[in-house]
């Protein structure tokens, strides 16, 4: 079993590869036609509201919800009514999916007002920048049907999953990516206001991630007419299970939304600042953590189905040892590292040295909670694959509140970078009470191996940390590179930390097999 998650992980490792690689880029083009002001700001903003609300209506509280009732209809009916399934969660989603995209195109400036407070007194005050205000509500206008779109296309993924065909979801949005980077390059520059050309590439990426599903789909026999059925017992289940995990899983999503009504009150950039260095973060954790949890949520609904108890602890511990593997370097190397990073990456056209410090500040802050981000996860789908989706609720709630705490302590003192630690710290307390409550209902424990298993990937991690330190030079040395020179700098100080990790795995007896099996 743990031979075909590994080969199913890095599928959708690979194909997010790809996805985060343009991704990237796609950042490096923003960056370098808007850099972190007042226009950069706005369109971050603009861009985060549709993709919060999809974090709700498409692959986060709504996968969580259908992957079991699917899996579940899968395994114990006909296929006639897996596809009856489909017609009525589509339609059913469809509509109210329909309707919240409607409002949110209509009622653009309450929202804008909503999340964007400081904004909106400005605009209410006819302070200086009131034109904030005004500009996010015209952006809010074209970004937010990317959430009709990809709330289909995050259903279309969860059904190809389930079917064990990762590679789609995973490598789809690659479009996205593209329509963006083809609207800097192509659509901005002929516009007053380039973030507009900007925000119509969030659109077109949206239709065509919806677009490229279709086909496979209609291979599957899965391309079915949706209809209306609120009572259907499958759309029942699937939204009892649903509203609670609308809490669990948007636990950090609305963190980063309160961090963002709280960075508006704060200076220009640095609505800016926490997304660069959130899109950094983003890449290790899309990388291995949600690539990690794709392919185990399937199989953990699977085990429940099946009643062993045995299989899902193991996939849970095979789950849990790939993202230690992978998240304890990922989380030196962004900590060490974030300065060069920043500087290779962003630092060109309207993004400076002064851009590139203050952005690797909220980076570092960041860091600090990836590994424990990256175990959300994988300790979350132990419970919605077994359609619990209640538990969750209260540590994400618990998690949301003390991160309210945490801002509130730390916003004075360290301004965006508090807001980014408070994050972190958030996250921590999550996945701390994920694991504790799994412990407790004796669902999974790590097992002993497991234990062993991370404390050598904890001491290569260190060694690896201590490496890079000694290693990396100062700012200012790496401001005097040009971009080939501090190009190849980064990656090979890149390569002789992996190389350093790999090496004291090793010598501390990890070996290919912890990979490939569950001991």
């Amino acid at each position: 079993m743990s031979k075909a998650l590994l080969r199913s992980g890095l599928v959708v490792s690979a194909m997010t590869l790809i996805s985060r690689v343009l991704g990237l880029v796609r950042d490096v083009v923003i960056a370098n036609l808007l850099g972190a002001g007042a226009s950069a700001d706005v369109f971050f903003f603009a861009n985060r509201i549709p993709n919060f609300l999809r974090r709700l209506f498409a692959e986060g509280a709504f996968n969580q919800a259908f992957i079991p009732v699917m899996t579940e209809y899968k395994q114990t009916r006909s296929f006639k009514d897996t596809q009856d399934l489909l017609a009525a969660v589509s339609g059913t989603l469809g509509l109210i999916v329909t309707l919240v995209t409607l409002v949110g195109v209509v009622g653009s400036g309450a929202v804008t007002a909503l999340f964007g407070m400081g904004w909106f007194l400005e605009w209410a005050n006819d302070g200086p920048e009131a034109y904030k205000f005004e500009l996010a509500s015209l952006l809010l206008k074209i970004t937010f049907p990317y959430l009709w779109f990809i709330s289909f296309t995050a259903m279309a993924g969860a059904i190809l999953n389930t079917f064990g065909k990762f590679a789609v979801s995973s490598f789809t949005p690659v479009f996205l990516n593209l329509a963006i980077i083809a609207a800097a390059l192509w659509i901005s520059p002929r516009l007053a206001e380039p973030e507009l050309g900007l925000a119509i590439g969030v659109f077109l990426g949206g239709l065509l991630q919806f677009l490229f599903q279709f086909p496979f789909l209609w291979r599957l026999r899965m391309l079915v007419r949706p209809r209306w059925a609120w009572h259907h017992p499958g759309v029942v289940k699937i939204r009892t299970l649903m509203i609670p995990a609308l809490f669990g899983v948007s636990v950090s999503q609305v963190n980063l939304l309160f961090d963002t009504v709280l960075a508006s009150f704060l200076a220009t950039g640095s609505i800016s600042y926490l997304y660069y260095s959130d899109r950094l973060l983003e890449f290790p954790l899309g990388l291995f953590g949600i690539a990690i949890a794709t392919v185990i949520l399937p199989a953990l609904s699977s085990r429940h189905v099946d009643q062993s108890k045995e299989g899902f602890a193991a996939t849970m511990d095979w789950g849990v040892r790939m993202v230690l593997l992978m998240g304890f370097p990922a989380m030196v190397g962004l900590i060490v590292l974030s300065e060069p990073m920043l500087r290779v990456l962003f630092m060109r056209g309207e993004f400076g040295a002064e851009e590139v410090l203050a952005a690797s500040k909220s980076l570092m802050a960041y860091g600090v909670g990836l590994q424990a981000f990256m175990l959300i996860k994988v300790l979350a789908p132990g419970y919605y694959a077994r359609q619990d989706t209640k538990t969750p609720v209260r540590f994400g709630i618990i998690a949301m509140v003390a991160n309210m705490v945490f801002n509130a302590m730390l916003i004075f003192p360290l301004g965006y970078v508090g807001l980014a630690l408070a994050t972190a710290m958030s996250g921590i307390l999550n996945a701390s009470l994920l694991a504790w409550g799994l412990s407790r209902r004796d669902v999974y424990q790590p097992s002993r191996q497991t234990w062993l298993f991370g404390a050598k990937v904890f001491f290569a991690s260190v060694g690896m940390a201590a490496l890079l330190w000694w290693l990396s030079p100062s700012l200012t040395v790496w401001a005097e590179w040009g971009l080939l020179s501090s190009s190849l700098h980064l990656f090979g100080y890149i390569g002789a930390g992996a190389l350093c990790y790999g090496i004291l795995l090793v010598i501390s007896g990890v070996r290919i097999k912890h990979f490939k099996s569950i001991e």
